[in-house]
């Protein structure tokens, strides 16, 4: 059985803000029986990397938050450490860089806690008993919370293919442990001839795994100054994928076949391990806003990326699913995302895919900008047959019928009827 998913755009309205939109989206998808009464929320987000802009900006977490905690629930925002070289590798510099990224107490009205405490070893092992994992280690503060709703950022991945919800739980609520385990078999190879022995893979490596050596006489030299040539030690080596993307020169590659779909499917695994005990409590919101062509914490977002939106669902595989339903991943992924081992996994271990996406979230009586033919620029065109006497070129506001609020739109301006055909998802 699939679940629904609810999408909403960006555009926001003068009786409408953006704001606005993503409280009444996390409402219409029922926080009221996600939140538990006077229960801990745990809100699983990417604070982002220091000096980077690739995540969700504070401002949009905040309504989040506040219907949170109209619902009676206590929210707390949460993240654990991760493995490779950043500013997030420890509660310290996690907090610091979650304050200066703008996730502070008091813009937020919530407060930030570590998952995996100090050093990334506060941890639950959750029996799983699946294909890969008999246990799951995650962050304590996820396991202990009576409810979960994933905030992520979707982002195209070097190694996952896409990070949306399941990337944002089960990697991102694994300790250290954990996501050493989903790792373990990611192993990166040289190709020898393309590396110049730059050691640029060796100063980002965060485990001392990769080192240079003399190239020997037997291995061709992609220039002339090559002298040297990097070796990766698969012993220390924790598959992170980190130096991969890092290589100016491309001479890092994964076995993509081999490699990556048990990857994938350890990822799938500890999602399951994440929302164990509490399959009925969580909620999954996608924010397509500035989408990075590479994991989130490397930087900005990649040229021609869009900012389609923000989707919804209570299950985890359908946040992600839907991205998968339209055209955004497709040509970086390089094949059909919809067979991606962590979608086409997920039923096996109880998570469920999304349907396509509902129209925008829109109670009735409320006012919805657009939905009629978009103009870039322009606007709107009004719907045929309005009655109007305003310039074709403005933006026409439609208003949903209380007595058929999921089909019948009208005109604000002349109470035209427009078929709900008109108002559909924008094209990505």
């Amino acid at each position: 059985m699939s679940s629904p998913v609810f999408f909403t755009d960006l555009r926001a309205t003068n009786d409408q803000s953006l704001l606005d939109k993503i409280s009444n989206l996390v409402e219409a998808a029922g926080i009221q029986k996600v939140v538990k009464k006077r229960g801990l929320t745990a809100i699983k987000i990417h604070f982002g990397e220091r000096g980077n802009t690739a995540f969700i900006r504070p401002v949009l977490v905040r309504p989040v938050i506040d219907v949170i905690a109209r619902a009676g629930g206590k929210p707390f925002l949460t993240d654990a450490s991760t493995l490779y070289v950043g500013t997030r590798g420890n509660a310290v510099d996690h907090l610091t860089t979650a304050i200066l990224n703008g996730f502070a107490y008091s813009t937020l009205q919530a407060p930030l806690i570590i998952a995996d405490g100090l050093d990334g070893r506060d941890e639950v092992a959750v029996p799983i008993d699946l294909k890969l994992c008999r246990e799951a280690y995650i962050a304590s503060a996820v396991v202990r919370a009576d409810s979960l709703v994933s905030l992520a950022h979707f982002k195209l991945h070097e190694a996952a293919g896409f990070g949306g919800a399941i990337k944002n739980v089960g990697m991102g609520a694994a300790s250290r442990r954990g996501k050493m385990a989903q790792h373990s078999e990611v192993a990166p190879a040289v190709m020898q001839n393309k590396c110049i022995g730059c050691g640029i893979c060796r100063d980002q490596c965060a485990h001392g795994a990769i080192r240079l050596e003399d190239r020997p006489p037997d291995v061709p030299r992609p220039r002339e100054d090559a002298a040297k040539i990097a070796y990766i030690d698969q012993v220390l080596c924790v598959g992170c994928a980190g130096c991969i993307h890092a290589c100016p020169q491309g001479a890092l590659a994964i076995d993509w076949e081999k490699d990556l779909p048990r990857f994938m499917e350890r990822m799938v695994e500890y999602t399951a391990g994440a929302v164990k005990g509490k399959e009925k409590r969580c909620l999954f919101v996608n924010f397509l806003t500035q989408i990075s062509p590479a994991c989130g914490h490397r930087g900005v977002p990649g040229p021609g990326c869009r900012r389609p939106g923000i989707h919804r669902s209570r299950q985890c595989p359908a946040a992600p699913r839907l991205i998968l339903c339209q055209r955004v991943s497709r040509r970086k992924i390089g094949q059909d995302p919809g067979r991606l081992p962590q979608h086409r996994l997920a039923p096996s271990v109880g998570l469920r895919t999304g349907d396509r996406p509902r129209k925008h979230v829109l109670r009735p009586g409320k006012t919805l900008t657009g939905g009629c033919r978009p103009r870039p620029g322009l606007g709107f065109e009004k719907p045929a047959g309005c009655r109007s006497s305003r310039d074709e070129d403005s933006i026409w506001n439609l208003t949903v019928s209380k007595e058929a609020c999921k089909k019948t739109f009208h005109c604000l301006h002349c109470a035209t009827e427009a078929p709900s055909s008109l108002v559909g998802l924008p094209d990505f």
